[in-house]
Protein backbone atom coordinates (compact mmCIF):
# COMPACT_ATOMS: atom_id res chain seq x y z
CA UNK A 1 0.00 0.00 0.00
CA UNK A 2 2.52 2.49 0.69
CA UNK A 3 4.42 1.47 -2.48
CA UNK A 4 1.47 2.74 -4.29
CA UNK A 5 0.61 5.82 -2.48
CA UNK A 6 4.58 6.83 -2.83
CA UNK A 7 4.11 5.91 -7.08
CA UNK A 8 1.25 8.03 -6.87
CA UNK A 9 1.92 10.83 -5.08
CA UNK A 10 4.88 10.96 -7.72
CA UNK A 11 3.39 10.75 -10.24
CA UNK A 12 1.09 13.49 -9.19
CA UNK A 13 3.33 16.09 -8.80
CA UNK A 14 5.27 15.04 -12.02
CA UNK A 15 2.10 16.20 -13.58
CA UNK A 16 1.51 19.42 -12.26
CA UNK A 17 5.15 19.90 -12.62
CA UNK A 18 4.46 19.52 -16.26
CA UNK A 19 3.74 22.64 -18.12
CA UNK A 20 1.37 21.28 -20.50
CA UNK A 21 -0.44 23.88 -22.11
CA UNK A 22 -3.54 23.96 -25.25
CA UNK A 23 -2.92 23.54 -28.19
CA UNK A 24 -2.69 26.48 -30.65
CA UNK A 25 -6.04 27.33 -32.78
CA UNK A 26 -5.94 26.90 -36.04
CA UNK A 27 -6.23 30.67 -38.30
CA UNK A 28 -5.84 32.30 -34.55
CA UNK A 29 -4.07 35.50 -34.63
CA UNK A 30 -0.49 35.48 -33.21
CA UNK A 31 0.74 38.69 -31.32
CA UNK A 32 3.42 40.32 -33.61
CA UNK A 33 7.03 39.48 -32.59
CA UNK A 34 9.06 42.09 -30.63
CA UNK A 35 12.67 41.31 -32.00
CA UNK A 36 14.07 38.13 -33.51
CA UNK A 37 17.29 39.04 -31.80
CA UNK A 38 17.18 39.92 -28.19
CA UNK A 39 20.11 42.59 -26.70
CA UNK A 40 22.54 41.62 -24.41
CA UNK A 41 20.44 43.69 -21.39
CA UNK A 42 17.57 41.49 -22.10
CA UNK A 43 19.41 38.51 -21.41
CA UNK A 44 21.07 39.67 -18.52
CA UNK A 45 17.39 40.39 -17.36
CA UNK A 46 16.30 36.87 -18.71
CA UNK A 47 18.94 35.08 -16.29
CA UNK A 48 18.44 37.28 -13.46
CA UNK A 49 14.83 36.73 -13.25
CA UNK A 50 15.27 32.77 -13.63
CA UNK A 51 17.51 32.75 -10.44
CA UNK A 52 14.96 34.86 -8.59
CA UNK A 53 11.96 32.25 -9.69
CA UNK A 54 13.94 29.31 -9.06
CA UNK A 55 13.36 28.04 -5.35
CA UNK A 56 16.55 27.91 -3.15
CA UNK A 57 17.18 24.32 -2.41
CA UNK A 58 15.98 22.71 1.20
CA UNK A 59 19.78 21.11 1.62
CA UNK A 60 22.87 20.15 -0.45
CA UNK A 61 25.05 17.31 0.43
CA UNK A 62 26.11 13.92 -0.37
CA UNK A 63 23.58 10.65 -0.01
CA UNK A 64 23.88 6.78 -0.36
CA UNK A 65 21.69 4.05 -0.43
CA UNK A 66 20.90 1.21 1.56
CA UNK A 67 18.87 -1.92 0.50
CA UNK A 68 19.70 -5.43 0.97
CA UNK A 69 21.23 -5.56 4.47
CA UNK A 70 17.78 -3.93 5.84
CA UNK A 71 15.11 -5.05 3.81
CA UNK A 72 12.70 -5.91 6.11
CA UNK A 73 13.94 -3.98 9.04
CA UNK A 74 11.68 -2.18 10.98
CA UNK A 75 11.92 1.69 10.02
CA UNK A 76 11.63 4.87 12.82
CA UNK A 77 7.79 5.19 11.34
CA UNK A 78 7.17 1.76 12.23
CA UNK A 79 6.86 0.05 8.53
CA UNK A 80 8.72 -2.36 7.66
CA UNK A 81 12.04 -1.33 5.23
CA UNK A 82 11.21 -2.07 1.03
CA UNK A 83 14.11 -1.70 -0.88
CA UNK A 84 11.71 -1.36 -3.79
CA UNK A 85 9.94 1.50 -2.50
CA UNK A 86 11.01 5.11 -3.17
CA UNK A 87 11.78 6.26 0.33
CA UNK A 88 14.78 7.76 1.96
CA UNK A 89 16.10 8.34 5.54
CA UNK A 90 16.77 11.66 6.96
CA UNK A 91 18.23 12.82 9.93
CA UNK A 92 15.54 15.38 10.96
CA UNK A 93 13.02 16.02 8.39
CA UNK A 94 9.12 14.71 9.89
CA UNK A 95 8.80 11.01 8.90
CA UNK A 96 6.01 10.67 6.45
CA UNK A 97 7.87 14.49 4.28
CA UNK A 98 7.86 14.05 0.29
CA UNK A 99 11.01 15.57 -0.92
CA UNK A 100 12.37 16.17 -4.24
CA UNK A 101 15.95 14.37 -4.70
CA UNK A 102 18.21 15.81 -7.35
CA UNK A 103 21.81 13.53 -8.43
CA UNK A 104 23.85 16.79 -9.36
CA UNK A 105 26.06 14.86 -10.99
CA UNK A 106 23.55 14.13 -14.47
CA UNK A 107 20.44 16.00 -13.14
CA UNK A 108 17.55 12.62 -12.74
CA UNK A 109 15.85 13.47 -10.01
CA UNK A 110 12.76 11.85 -8.14
CA UNK A 111 10.49 11.91 -5.63
CA UNK A 112 10.79 10.12 -2.15
CA UNK A 113 8.83 9.87 1.11
CA UNK A 114 11.09 10.28 4.40
CA UNK A 115 10.24 7.00 6.11
CA UNK A 116 13.48 6.53 8.23
CA UNK A 117 16.01 8.44 10.55
CA UNK A 118 19.27 8.19 9.10
CA UNK A 119 22.51 8.38 7.86
CA UNK A 120 25.27 7.77 10.12
CA UNK A 121 28.29 7.31 8.25
CA UNK A 122 30.23 10.32 7.51
CA UNK A 123 28.52 13.98 7.21
CA UNK A 124 25.76 12.67 4.66
CA UNK A 125 22.74 14.29 4.55
CA UNK A 126 20.57 11.06 3.50
CA UNK A 127 20.17 7.89 2.65
CA UNK A 128 18.24 6.50 -0.08
CA UNK A 129 16.20 3.47 -1.04
CA UNK A 130 18.17 1.02 -3.58
CA UNK A 131 15.41 1.38 -5.90
CA UNK A 132 15.62 5.85 -5.25
CA UNK A 133 19.25 5.50 -5.75
CA UNK A 134 18.63 3.29 -8.97
CA UNK A 135 16.39 5.73 -10.86
CA UNK A 136 19.47 8.38 -9.98
CA UNK A 137 21.82 6.32 -11.20
CA UNK A 138 24.08 6.00 -8.07
CA UNK A 139 27.31 4.83 -9.82
CA UNK A 140 29.99 5.22 -6.67
CA UNK A 141 27.22 4.46 -4.18
CA UNK A 142 27.54 7.90 -3.10
CA UNK A 143 26.72 11.22 -4.96
CA UNK A 144 26.38 14.72 -4.25
CA UNK A 145 22.42 15.74 -4.01
CA UNK A 146 20.12 18.32 -3.88
CA UNK A 147 16.63 17.89 -1.71
CA UNK A 148 13.88 20.34 -2.13
CA UNK A 149 10.71 20.19 -0.30
CA UNK A 150 7.78 19.39 -1.28
CA UNK A 151 4.59 21.24 -0.21
CA UNK A 152 2.05 19.31 1.74
CA UNK A 153 -0.59 21.66 0.39
CA UNK A 154 0.19 20.77 -3.01
CA UNK A 155 0.22 17.11 -2.78
CA UNK A 156 -3.35 17.33 -1.40
CA UNK A 157 -4.90 19.78 -4.08
CA UNK A 158 -3.04 17.66 -6.98
CA UNK A 159 -5.00 14.50 -5.26
CA UNK A 160 -7.93 16.40 -4.75
CA UNK A 161 -7.70 17.18 -8.95
CA UNK A 162 -7.75 13.55 -10.03
CA UNK A 163 -10.62 12.40 -7.80
CA UNK A 164 -13.14 14.75 -9.79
Amino acid sequence: MNRVLSILAAALYLCTAVDVGASPVPNHPQPPVKSTVPSIASKSAQKSQVSKTEPKPYQVGTASWYGKQFHGRTTASGEDFDMFEFTAAHKTLPLGTFVKVTNLKNRKWIIVRINDRGPYVGSRIMDLSYSAARMLNFRDGVERIRIDLIQPERVAKNQGNNAE
